[in-house]
């Protein structure tokens, strides 16, 4: 057991840093979290958003009813003033004095009582101007203190009215419109009329006769000491949540006549109006508004109610509202708190789960391990102690036993079969050989077969048609001597004719050669390839000028070759030509002349023709140095290649068809001459 210890592997090591056990463990663990968080969160920002949005759209509804209150308060003051003046002794008092008596105290007392106007009106007669004919007669509020009844109401007073009982106050009246955004369109420039609190209370005297009627009101347009004090009834200071200041206005129409919302530079919005959105639902539709709103360059929750004359008719409205700037920062500030809780969670979980996903993936990747190593032929590679008391670390220990007990059989094994490898290896190498002398011997037989099959077959078919070849040139001559001159009109069908009698005989000449390539061996000697070359080209000079082809060479080697000079022209004229028949068009013929040298050791040469024609197909590649395969070529006979390799076989030599881009390129390996 001392050899089976100095073997084994501790693999713990080789441990991977992330296994996908652990992986799954830790992704166990995680997945939980990383989908129900994210759901919980956006559930949170949902609900939340919309829960939010509901409570400052109901606290600004809430603030607008505080502000409707405070504004009917205001009102319902002035009226009460108004009908307490009415009746007080003093005002008895002064409408039995003559002179301006009266007019003197009625000034005082709109002074005192903050009113932009307060007129005694009789109730037979009317004063003299500045006050208006008919003595406002058309106003409900005055009818009503003519039959004995205090009142008061909002009222919309052209510029003429506002004259006749200040010009300051017409002066006031007057708001130049500004360019307001989402604004509806308004060819007006300016808003001229003004909006008042309109009181009214009818004035008796001591003996309880009622004697006129006590007119007072105030002018709402430009009142920013109102619209302050309203602001602060609604908004108390300091009870602002997020910075978020709140803002009232009062509207003549859709035109902010008192507002404290405020443009550039502090100045107040004075004179800019309302949302189209809003007018359309509040003015024109006379409902109220909670929601968000556009106000002049900001977004702001808003609450919007129409304001109604003593007509009934809506003449303006009365908003509050507040930004949603700092409540949107809020509630980003807490998404984000939020976002970060839940990393910070994840973060956490993760660390926790890769702790203890280690500590139970540990053993299991220890065996992997072992096991990979084991089928990578580490056949001492062993999981080793662990640190584990539970039933992994048993199955861990469990399996190092196997491993040491199969290692001990497989040498034992392995000793055995090593005796009968080496017997196996003996007999199986002289079977071997045995079997490479047979198949050897065999296909030298059948080569010889063939090759006397062929013979026979050739020499009988050469026989054959050389007799009647003979016979017809024979007689062909013999025709043209017996017709003379008459011949001539068809001379050229017999030098036709002639022609082809001299093609059976090539084609017979080869299939001998072809058939006893012995017999037609010639004089070897050495021959300069880029003489070859030269030579070849002469000889197919009138093909050549049939078409418009250029040629180029490239001669790179100087060696010699050994073979018979006529038939490696043979060989090279009949590659030429099929080039130059390739190319009906005109083209490129190139030739080059290379080194062959394998391990550094010089072996010959390899000499290339390609053309720039269509190429050889590769369905006619296999087949292309077979006997009487033509390759569709016009008036061939399907010999050429053929003959061509058996030719340089004589020599040791070879042509082969090249890979190329355009063209056909063919090879000839020529082997050099001996030397010394």
């Amino acid at each position: 057991m001392r050899g089976l210890g100095q073997c084994v592997k501790n693999t713990a090591a080789k441990t991977p840093v992330a296994s996908p056990i652990r992986r799954r463990l830790i992704g166990l663990a995680l997945w939980p979290l990383g989908l129900i968080l994210p759901i919980l969160l956006f559930a949170l920002s949902h609900w939340g958003n919309a829960y939010v949005e509901r409570l400052l759209i109901a606290k600004v509804g809430t603030e607008l009813g505080v502000a409707e209150v405070h504004f009917a308060k205001t009102r319902s003051e002035m009226s009460d003033a108004l009908t307490g003046l009415a009746a007080s002794w003093r005002l008895a008092q002064r409408l039995e004095m003559p002179g301006d008596g009266l007019k003197t105290w009625l000034a005082q007392e709109k002074t005192h009582l903050a009113l932009d106007f307060l007129h005694f009106i009789p109730l037979n007669h009317c004063p003299a101007p500045p006050l208006p004919t008919a003595c406002f007669g058309e106003w409900p509020v005055i009818e009503a203190a003519r039959n004995g009844q205090s009142g008061h109401a909002l009222e919309v007073f052209s510029t003429q009215t506002l004259a006749a009982f200040d010009p300051a106050l017409a002066a006031r009246a007057h708001i130049p419109l500004l360019p307001t955004a989402n604004a509806a369109p308004d060819s007006r420039r300016a808003e001229a009329r003004g909006l008042v609190i309109h009181a009214a209370a009818p004035v008796y005297d001591a003996a309880g006769v009622l004697r006129g009627v006590l007119a007072g009101g105030v002018l709402l347009n430009g009142n920013l000491a109102y619209i302050d004090h309203l602001n602060a009834a609604v908004y108390p200071e300091g009870d602002s949540p997020f910075e978020s200041p709140g803002t009232a206005t009062l509207f003549l129409g859709d035109v902010r006549i008192a507002t404290n919302v405020r443009l550039f530079a502090g100045e107040r919005a004075i004179g800019t109006r309302v949302s189209k959105e809003v007018r359309e639902q509040v003015l024109v539709g006379g409902q109220t508004w909670r929601d968000r709103a556009f106000v002049v360059r900001d977004w702001y929750y808003s609450a919007y109610r129409p304001l109604t004359d003593s007509r009934g008719e809506r003449v303006g409205m009365l908003y509050v509202g507040f930004l949603e700037a700092p409540f949107a920062a809020a509630k980003r500030t807490a998404w984000v708190a939020l976002a970060l809780f839940f990393l910070l969670a994840m973060g956490l979980a993760a660390v926790l789960a890769i702790f203890w996903a280690r500590r139970i993936s540990g053993p299991i990747e220890r065996m992997h391990t072992t096991m990979h190593a084991l089928e990578q032929g580490e056949s001492g590679s062993r999981v080793g102690p662990l640190s584990s008391a539970d039933e992994l670390g048993d199955l861990a220990r469990h399996f190092d036993q196997l491993l040491d007990t199969q290692a001990a059989h497989t040498r034992m094994l392995e000793a055995r079969s090593a005796d009968l490898d080496q017997q196996v290896a003996a007999r199986t190498g002289e079977l071997q050989q045995a079997l490479a002398d047979l198949h050897a011997a065999q296909r030298s037989l059948i080569h010889n077969e063939k090759m006397a099959a062929i013979g026979q077959l050739t020499a009988g078919v050469a026989h054959e048609i050389n007799n009647p070849v003979a016979v017809i040139q024979g007689n062909l001559e013999l025709a043209r001597e017996v017709l003379g001159e008459a011949g001539a009109p068809v001379k050229e069908e017999f030098h036709l004719i002639l022609q082809q009698v001299q093609r059976i005989r090539l084609i017979v000449t080869k299939l001998l050669q072809f058939a006893r390539p012995q017999e037609y061996v010639g004089y070897l000697e050495p021959v300069d390839a880029g003489q070859l070359i030269h030579d070849c080209l002469l000889l197919v000079g009138h093909h050549l000028k049939k078409g418009n082809i250029a040629i180029a060479q490239e001669i790179n080697s100087k060696r010699s070759v050994h073979g018979n000079k006529s038939e490696l022209q043979q060989v090279l004229i009949n590659l030429l030509v099929n080039a130059i028949e390739a190319m009906p068009e005109g083209g490129l013929l190139q030739l080059s002349i290379d080194d062959w040298d394998s391990a550094d050791m010089p072996i010959g040469i390899r000499l290339r023709v390609s053309d720039s024609g269509p190429g050889i197909a590769a369905s006619e590649r296999e087949r292309l140095f077979q006997p009487f395969h033509t390759a569709h070529k016009t008036g061939g006979h399907g010999l050429g290649l053929w003959v061509s390799q058996t030719l340089l076989e004589r020599y040791d030599a070879r042509i082969t068809l090249d890979d190329s881009p355009q063209g056909a390129c063919f090879s000839m390996w020529l082997r050099c001459e001996v030397l010394g």
